[in-house]
């Protein structure tokens, strides 16, 4: 109580030293002068200066003075800045103007009962009192955006050197950016039209600015009103939707872009300078994810967490995503340099998060990450860290045994000699009935973690440390698939083959995936891990496989181009261990859902620590003698669903 009474003192101190202050107390105190002036002229037309009148009027007057302009003090009509009114701010004047009359009639009726006194007149100064009080602050808003201040009246009728821009849509998102078109004489655009599927809205304007027609009719719009450029201005989409958009629009042979949605902007408002061009992912449609923020809050806020893997596609994002919550340490490892140092530089000066520090090593250097987990005490892992391309770690499967493997055998044992809180393991789709080196890496990486389990470990430590009988480190996995965008996305591929002029490579014409953004992925992730209580796999839900083939094609018209005339495409044949369909699931595993409607979880079983650690002593042979048949071998015995060169046909 002391301290709220001590912030509004200070605040008052401070306006009071305001000269604009004093001009607007000034200005209402004449207003309601007037107000309450004109409610008797209209009351007594003609009698105001008798003295029947007038003394009610007199002694009145002090009263709604004294008792308004405090009401209009608490409700902040002198703490906001009112060149930019809102409808909030009318609001508080609603609100300021009612409890004053309140207490005005309240007094009054205390007093004297009314005695000498018209009632009419004070329900009547109430409505003048808002109508000049409310006018008042709209006239500043009005004479800073059309005259004084960011805009001329001249500058509103001549827009050279401004593309003429046709919105499509006409809903909250387009009067937003009109708004800001019209009060930003900075931005490159003036706005000529709206367009819409709503026939209703044809004839009206907003913001002055008039909805043209449908937006089946978008190529006769634009020639009408001479657009050089249009914008989707509709927040939330589906794919379909955006994809018939897309194709209107690509007709009118004009330049195009859309709107980000609302969960993309920092501050939740669109704005016209975030326009950008369409991506895949806009054409993929995905909803915007709903996070349990408290869930969330409390798993990671005030914990000092370590990602490895920091510097990559899926790592970079968990950093993005993990300090909204405030985490008190964010320890960045990664084997890259460039990677490292770009987060790092992205985190303490684009995002203003300085309480992070870069680890340049390897996971598979157990005396590393020991030294570290004892030092900084991690309360929570995120393991990302991992080698993703399937083609290349076929040809090179020691490096999935050396990475993959060895350096989340070194992260789980280190967590359980350190009593690390939480392990959450980045797997993959891959891991489910594996036909790769890569895939079959994940799934042992899950087998391992499973394995380690409080219910299940049994004590076996390969480290120069006493074994451990119990533990309390929870271990999860989330299993995904293909990401938009990550490093070992196909979609950077096709994009600078097509900018080469093609041919766009495709394995097969039926090969398919599942996608889904980065964002997207990283946040089930961060939800995933404060829901797990050990031992689960999550799944996210990855919606309908998508086929390359038509992802190919939809990526050419997206450039502006025409699939098989302009850019051509050409089938080369599955790679070494590629499938033509990934799945979520293994036949037979049960997956129950959890209170999360985009996420499954499942428990596996597996085989206990000591007998998987007897195959990996193997693997880790095989490997240094850089023997690839050795190492799939000894993976099919520990993974008998994995099928070595056997790609899906």
């Amino acid at each position: 109580m002391y301290n709220s009474l001590h912030s509004q003192l200070k605040i008052f101190n401070y306006c009071i030293r305001k000269k604009n202050f004093w001009i607007l107390l000034a200005t209402d105190i004449a207003l309601i002068i007037a107000a309450h002036s004109c409610a008797y002229l209209l009351r007594f037309p003609g009698e105001f200066y008798t003295a029947t009148v007038n003394y009610p009027f007199t002694a009145t007057l002090p009263l709604l003075i004294a008792v308004k302009i405090p009401v209009f003090y608490a409700f902040g009509l002198y703490r906001g800045m009112w060149r930019y009114t809102s409808l909030n701010d009318l609001l508080n004047i609603i609100k300021a103007t009612s409890i004053s009359f309140l207490i005005i009639v309240a007094g009054i009726l205390f007093v004297n009962r009314f005695n000498g006194y018209p009632r009419s007149i004070f329900f009547l100064d109430a409505i003048l009192t808002f109508l000049l009080i409310s006018g008042h602050r709209v006239a500043i808003r009005l004479f800073y955006q059309k005259v004084a201040g960011s805009r001329t009246l001249v500058a509103s009728r001549h827009h050279e050197g401004k593309k003429r821009l046709l919105l499509i849509g006409a809903g909250d998102a387009a009067e937003q950016i009109i708004r800001e078109t019209q009060s930003n004489p900075v931005l490159p655009y003036t706005i000529v039209g709206l367009v819409d599927d709503n026939p209703a809205k044809i004839g009206l304007k907003i913001h002055n600015i008039p909805v043209l027609g449908l937006v089946d009719d978008l190529d006769e719009h634009c020639i009408r009103v001479h657009a050089e450029e249009l914008l989707i201005a509709i927040a939330a989409l589906t794919g379909t939707q955006m994809k018939r958009l897309n194709d209107i629009c690509r007709q009118t042979r004009i330049e195009y872009k859309v709107l980000p949605g609302l969960g993309e902007l920092i501050d939740g408002r669109a704005t016209i300078k975030a326009m950008r061009d369409i991506s895949y992912k806009d054409l993929l449609g995905r909803k915007e994810i709903q996070l349990n923020q408290d869930e969330i809050g409390n798993f990671l806020t005030g914990k000092t967490i370590l990602i490895t893997g920091a510097g990559g596609s899926i790592g970079s994002e968990l950093c993005r995503q993990i300090i909204r919550y405030q985490p008190a340490k964010l320890l960045l490892f990664d084997a890259g340099e460039e990677n490292l140092y770009a987060i790092q530089m992205e985190l303490e000066h684009e995002l203003n998060f300085t309480s992070c520090l870069p680890i340049l090593g390897k996971i598979q250097n157990f005396n590393l990450i020991s030294t570290i987990f004892a030092h900084h005490k991690p309360e929570i892992i995120f393991h990302a860290a991992a080698y993703k391309h399937v083609p290349l770690i076929e040809l090179n499967p020691w490096e999935a045994i050396f990475n993959n493997i060895k350096g989340s055998q070194c992260l789980v044992e280190a967590a359980i000699i350190h009593n690390i809180e939480r392990f959450v393991l980045v797997s993959s789709d891959k891991a489910v009935r594996p036909t790769n080196v890569m895939g079959a890496s994940k799934r042992l990486s899950e087998m391992i973690m499973l394995a380690c389990t409080k219910e299940k470990w049994d004590g076996t430590l390969t480290r120069a440390t006493p074994a451990q009988k119990t533990h309390n480190t929870i271990f999860q996995a989330v299993r995904f698939g293909n990401v938009l965008g990550s490093s070992g996305s196909v979609i950077p591929l096709f994009k600078r083959q097509i900018e080469l002029g093609g041919p766009v490579t495709i394995t097969d014409p039926n090969i398919t995936r599942y996608f889904m953004s980065i964002e997207e992925a990283t946040r089930l992730i961060i939800q995933a891990g404060a829901m797990g209580k050990g031992g689960e796999i999550f799944l996210l839900k990855m919606g309908e496989p998508i086929k390359i083939d038509k992802m190919a094609r939809d990526l050419i018209r997206l450039a502006g181009r025409v699939p098989d005339t302009e850019i051509t495409i050409k089938y080369i044949g599955l790679r070494p261990g590629e499938k033509l369909y990934e799945e979520l699931i293994t036949e037979g595993e049960g997956i129950i859902p959890t209170h999360h409607k985009k996420i499954m979880v499942l428990r596996g079983n597996g085989k206990t620590y000591t007998e998987i650690n007897s195959h990996i002593l193997k693997l880790k042979e095989r490997a240094k003698a850089f023997d690839g048949e050795g190492i799939k071998k000894l993976m099919k015995e520990l993974i008998p669903e994995y099928q070595p060169g056997k790609p899906e046909t």
